[in-house]
């Protein structure tokens, strides 16, 4: 069970997924890893003759229950013949349990995951080892937005239904937000750049090696308010390690409910380095804090973080051990490319790759 990884590729309507697909399999099929792909189930149920705009409302409850099971039972299935193999597998799911959640209201939600006999914790916070969300293209990359390569598509290709595609791109993040390894994928003006980085991400979830590669950092001051963004708290705390590693804890919580992740960074080379991270309890979280670097104090922020003209942004609020620090970090942004800054930030100085203010020195008791 240990060479499994099981990953769900998501995102809004027309971010590239069925390309990604073809990509993931091309690639870690060449690396000697078993890949098996779990097709969309809506899109499946679409074709079918499943009407999701039906206003028939026991007909729309009683399909998006038969979604839920079979999404649940394809994998379940795919994931007994990984069992089997000798090779290391990879399970890649074109869109997961929680994607279903996003189209309907909290309560039908809830009784149809009662039914099921399944929670939303466990679909979101332990089925899989990692979602990785593709930012749909009517979000900063309107002009590569059709719906030609997908009949049942049903936000069309002008302004009202870039809204609504922007929209469910926003659902769909939210329906996730709370696993450790969400990830989401920026658009760029290079497509293959998107591409790169899904194959990128997917291989640190199979702890490959990975280039070490600076995020941008701006000191920033937020002069208007953040629109749509998801905001959450974070508790910090570097724990005692070998040179070379960096070994932390790190508590998130939004809306009262936490998630607790253990995160290792070794490097292995000048240009190289290994990360692990993997979702802890809260027992062993209380436990392992007992390992805290005595040199360096716990960091407490706040996030917002946001998607702006299709890029990906966390906005930190340092809280502890400063309490007048604004941190801006892109994600995903490749080196040849411009920041798409919002109206709402004022950039006070780039950090970008400056040690002072990695999260790790921040922590340094003074």
């Amino acid at each position: 069970m240990g060479n499994i990884k099981k990953i769900v590729l998501t995102g809004g309507p027309c971010a590239g997924k069925t390309t990604a697909l073809v990509k993931v399999i091309e690639h870690f099929s060449s690396l000697g890893y078993k890949v098996f792909t779990i097709p969309e189930v809506p899109t499946m149920f679409t074709q079918a003759g499943m009407d999701y705009l039906t206003k028939n409302a026991a007909f729309f409850r009683e399909g998006e229950k038969a979604t839920l099971e079979i999404q649940l039972a394809l994998e379940d299935k795919f994931m007994r013949m990984a069992e089997t193999c000798t090779e290391p597998v990879v399970i890649v799911c074109d869109r997961g349990a929680m994607d279903i959640s996003a189209y309907m209201t909290p309560e039908m939600w809830e009784e149809i995951t009662a039914a099921v006999g399944v929670t939303t914790q466990h679909l979101r916070d332990e089925r899989y080892d990692a979602v990785l969300h593709l930012v749909s293209a009517a979000d900063g990359a309107e002009q590569f937005y059709t719906t030609s390569n997908n009949a049942q598509r049903l936000e069309k290709a002008d302004e009202k239904g870039l809204q609504i595609a922007r929209m469910l791109d926003k659902k769909v993040i939210e329906a996730w937000t709370g696993h450790s390894h969400l990830r989401v994928i920026n658009n760029h003006e290079d497509f293959d750049k998107k591409l790169n980085r899904v194959l990128k991400e997917i291989s640190s979830v199979l702890e490959l090696p990975q280039p070490i590669e600076e995020e941008r950092k701006y000191i920033v001051e937020l002069t208007g308010e953040v629109e749509g963004s998801i905001d959450s708290e974070i508790t910090q705390t570097y724990l005692t390690a070998d040179p070379g590693c960096e070994v932390r804890l790190r508590k998130r919580g939004w809306n009262g409910k936490y998630v607790y992740v253990h995160t290792n960074k070794q490097r292995i080379s000048a240009t190289e380095q290994l990360e692990t991270e993997r979702q802890i309890s809260s027992n062993l979280y209380h436990s392992l804090l007992q390992q805290a670097d005595p040199y360096r104090t716990t960091i407490r922020k706040m996030r917002k973080s946001f998607i702006w003209r299709g890029q990906y942004f966390e906005l930190d609020s340092y809280q502890k051990p400063m309490d007048n620090l604004m941190i801006l970090e892109t994600k995903g942004i490749t080196a040849d490319e411009d920041v798409k800054f919002p109206p709402f930030i004022k950039v006070v100085r780039d950090i970008t790759g400056d040690a002072a203010y990695y999260n790790y020195n921040l922590a340094l008791r003074k």
